[in-house]
């Protein structure tokens, strides 16, 4: 088995900042508040976030935000609750979380709850269980949770399960992993996973093991792909079914998607790798425990002590 190559993806990420008229640069500019959460929170784990500049970060993120509180993926880009929440997790990196009108912020995402319990992602109305565990967590990180409803938002996540255990983006859409994280890291934070069949879930994303190269997919029938490492294994953590996967081979499979002339990570042995599976295959091995790195929390997707430092400072 390699070694993870930590100081080639920490030259990775930051060139990836540097290279704004780039191919890559530019198709992401929509989403470029992901890409900060997904690079920076992907440099604290390596133990390298003192590379960056943290007052030039602070000033960009909140050069995002609009009048009605929430953020947008870039600067004159619409607000919506994934990219803010991705700002309040840069913001928590640096400890810079007292820049915010946390009220503003909090009622923006407040205001974004429907009758039933569900969230819209923004302004327009679409309707996903991404979108509950977003505000959920946002909320949470801000100490506002009290600001919704939140057994109507836990009843419509309920509302989202499915025969197999899974959980679906909206009431009788199919399982998948990336919506179970989602669904699985609300009830986490709520304090409600008894409403889980953590037998029945954990039998379904243990399925989710490529038995040849150890990868995890998010969905029957599909290809392994890095980011499950993630999506996957941290709501096997959470049901605490992680020991019903072989991790050594799950660790093989994400150390084989590494780029370790140029550094980065990707999907799949000898693809193009980029920043959101250099993060995630970082988080993956991270909460496989992977030597010389910090801890991440399962449910909130941030370095454990990030989390500790903001929830216990209730």
């Amino acid at each position: 088995m390699g070694e993870l190559a930590s100081q080639k993806h920490v030259q990775f990420i930051v060139s990836v900042e540097k290279k704004k008229d780039s191919f890559e640069s530019v198709v992401m500019e929509h989403i470029r508040m992901n890409g900060a959460y997904w690079g920076l929170t992907a440099l604290d784990l390596l133990g390298k976030l003192h590379v960056v500049d943290v007052e030039e970060v602070v000033s960009w993120v909140l050069q995002c935000q609009h009048d009605s509180g929430g953020f947008g993926g870039n600067i004159g880009h619409d607000p919506h609750v994934l990219y803010t929440l991705s700002a309040v997790q840069v913001l928590a990196l640096f400890n810079k979380l007292d820049v915010l009108d946390i009220e503003k912020v909090a009622s923006y995402v407040a205001g974004l709850q429907n009758e039933d319990g569900s969230f819209s992602g923004d302004m327009w109305g679409e309707i996903d269980t991404r979108f509950s565990y977003i505000a959920i967590s946002c909320l949470s990180l801000l100490h506002r949770l009290d600001k919704i409803n939140v057994e109507k938002a836990v009843n419509f996540i309920l509302s989202c399960k499915n025969h197999d255990g899974g959980f679906g983006c909206i009431p009788g859409a199919e399982s998948h992993a990336g919506q179970i994280f989602c669904c699985v890291g609300a009830l986490a934070i709520t304090g409600s996973l008894h409403h889980i069949d953590k037998d029945l879930l954990g039998w379904w994303l243990c399925e989710r093991q490529d038995n040849k190269t150890g990868g995890l997919n998010g969905r029957p029938e599909k290809l392994p792909d890095v980011c499950y490492s993630w999506w996957a294994l941290s709501s096997l953590i959470m049901i605490d079914r992680v020991h019903w996967i072989n991790k050594d081979k799950l660790i093989k499979f994400i150390l084989d998607c590494q780029d370790i002339e140029n550094g980065g990570i990707s999907d799949r042995p000898d693809d193009a790798v980029d920043v959101y599976h250099t993060y995630f295959g970082v988080a993956g091995l991270s909460l496989l425990e992977y030597p010389g790195l910090k801890a991440i929390d399962p449910a909130y997707a941030l370095p454990v002590d990030v989390v500790n430092r903001i929830i216990l400072d209730r």
